[in-house]
């Protein structure tokens, strides 16, 4: 042969893809093999040239030298392919297309390495078809995990479980498969019956019942508190790991984008720096960190991010929602096709549909927010999606289905204070519910009495009924344990209709020491001061500015939820 084969898997298994790449091409087009009369040589060399592009990312050339292969390989005579089969058997190869060391053909592990081509370009039902064509006894552990993410992916949930519960069955570590189960409604119960406990001949990995068993089994029962919205359950159990495991980045960041979601910003970011401080190249969740950065409207950290993010990897969805945050500001069109973007490297990248939902309200498109709401309600409903929704529907005055969504929040989650505030939005979203919405805040208030969302929330009720001394003296309560500009914002505004405008203007300006990017705060001080000086504020010259003061209320209250 001019081209020995062992040298091409000597490239391969030095990672030399690209010259493995070139001697493939010389490979197969060697003249000294024919294919009518060694068709098996032929396919096993077609199959090492689509190991090589497989590894170089060319996917499509791939499939195609992979679908060749397959060609030459149907015209082996029958002898020649059960030894074939048989050969395989006893090396016991992996038919991963990272694995080179080819010494016979198996027609599965070649639909497997198509399918493995398919994923990445998203093309799902190609990936399904190959391997749905491998029968179920011959799939190993990597076929189970790719089979399982093809049946999640095309949302048969029931098919997606059967193939992770297999993983697990084989391998308990498949941290991957324990986190899908959690989200598809297993409990933590059966998650860990499904791990091997006594020894066997198949090789597979076992749990023994040491300390390895025990810290898994936590884990297993954090992610699944996660995944039922049991917040505080998951966050406690997540502590107790991080004890085990301290600086352990995937439990400091599933607790910060926990932290994000229930409104505990200051830890959320806490947590997502000492991440960055460890590896400052982690790339998951940042576009959490990004949002919150942008509610604490900390733009020269925001800047700095969205800068490290497309210098590690650009291609990812996280950099695209970490710019639409950046760009929110600027221009919101620009904004929103960033975050449509993140979904179209990602489907199921769900701070890429928050992030679209909250700017498609915010450009008053609210029944196209509503879809981006549902979108990640779908890959998994957590409190953002629920309040998105809420809001959404309140702004067409759908609120019958704004109910609905907030009942349903309160059901998912029955001890969150959040999804209490979510239903009295809905009954304060008219004057005949005030007095609902009044008892669901203070019933919010309650359950967690540092919730200043609802404080302010309540509030703005007082001061729509006149009870504004009832409002001051409620926010003030909260003015010892927070410094925090809306808390300010919201006095200096109950201040000034009660004509204490001194009053108002020094809490307009402590919310400006907070928070120097704050616009409602900057647009009210501004207002302040012409009645200060005896100006009317309402004169038609200012009519232009007041109405963007009550669009940037109604951001401000949007992200206080």
């Amino acid at each position: 042969m001019d081209v020995p084969k062992e040298q091409i898997t000597a490239l391969l298994d030095n990672a030399l893809f690209s010259s493995a790449q070139l001697l493939g091409s010389f490979l197969v087009s060697s003249s000294t093999v024919n294919a009518e009369t060694s068709p098996h040589l032929k396919a096993e060399n077609l199959i090492l040239l689509g190991d090589a592009l497989f590894r170089e990312r060319e996917y499509r050339r791939a499939i195609h030298a992979y679908k060749q292969a397959l060609q030459y390989y149907k015209i082996i005579p029958k002898q020649n392919s059960t030894t074939s089969r048989s050969s395989l058997t006893a090396s016991n190869r992996s038919s991963s297309p990272n694995s080179f060391n080819i010494s016979a053909i198996n027609e599965n592990e070649v639909k497997f390495k198509i399918a493995s081509c398919h994923f990445p370009l998203t093309e799902t039902k190609a990936a399904l078809v190959e391997m749905e064509g491998i029968p179920s006894k011959a799939r190993n552990l990597q076929m189970s995990l790719l089979m399982a993410k093809l049946y999640r992916n095309s949302k048969q949930n029931r098919g997606a479980v059967t193939c992770y519960r297999e993983c697990l069955r084989q391998c308990p570590f498949v941290i991957e498969a324990v986190i899908a189960l959690a989200e598809l409604g297993a409990c933590a119960k059966d998650i860990i019956s499904l791990f091997p406990q006594t020894p066997n001949r198949s090789g597979r990995a076992q749990l023994d019942h040491g300390d390895s068993s025990r810290w898994l089994q936590r884990y297993v029962e954090a992610q699944c508190c996660i995944a039922s919205n049991d917040y505080k359950g998951g966050l406690e159990l997540f502590t107790e790991l991080l004890q085990r495991f301290p600086n352990n980045i995937h439990i400091l960041l599933e607790m910060a984008k926990v932290e994000a979601i229930i409104g505990k910003n200051d830890e959320a970011v806490m947590n997502f720096e000492k991440v960055r401080s460890i590896d400052p190249y982690v790339m998951t969740y940042m576009d959490e960190y990004a949002m919150l950065l942008k509610m604490k409207s900390d733009y020269s950290k925001l800047n700095k991010l969205a800068h490290d993010l497309l210098s590690i990897d650009p291609t990812r969805p996280e950099v695209f929602v970490a710019l639409s945050v950046l760009w929110e500001r600027k221009d919101e069109r620009g904004a929103l096709s960033y975050a449509e973007k993140s979904i179209k490297i990602d489907e199921r990248h769900i701070p890429g549909y928050i992030m679209k939902g909250n700017l498609l309200l915010s450009l008053k498109r609210p029944e196209a927010a509503v879809m981006a709401f549902r979108g990640a309600q779908e890959l998994r409903a957590d409190l953002r999606s629920y309040q998105g929704l809420v809001h959404s529907y309140l702004a067409f005055s759908k609120v019958k289905e704004a109910l609905y969504a907030a009942r349903e929040a309160m059901k998912a989650m029955p001890q969150s204070a959040k999804a209490l505030k979510l239903v009295g939005d809905v009954h304060a979203s008219n004057s005949g519910g005030r007095e609902k919405a009044k008892k669901f805040y203070e019933s919010a208030l309650r359950l967690e009495p540092g919730y200043l969302g609802a404080a302010l929330a309540l509030a703005e009720l007082h001061v729509i009924e006149g009870r504004n001394g009832d409002a001051v003296s409620l926010l003030e309560r909260y003015l010892k344990d927070w410094a925090d500009d809306s808390l300010h914002v919201k006095l200096a505004q109950v201040f000034a209709a009660t004509n204490m405008l001194q009053d108002s203007f020094s809490h307009y300006q402590d919310a400006l020491r907070i928070n120097p990017q704050n616009e409602a705060a900057k647009k009210g001080l501004e207002r302040l001061e012409k009645q200060m000086k005896g100006v009317d504020p309402d004169a038609p010259e200012e009519e232009e500015e007041n109405e963007v003061e009550d669009v940037d209320g109604e951001q401000e209250e949007t992200e206080l939820l």
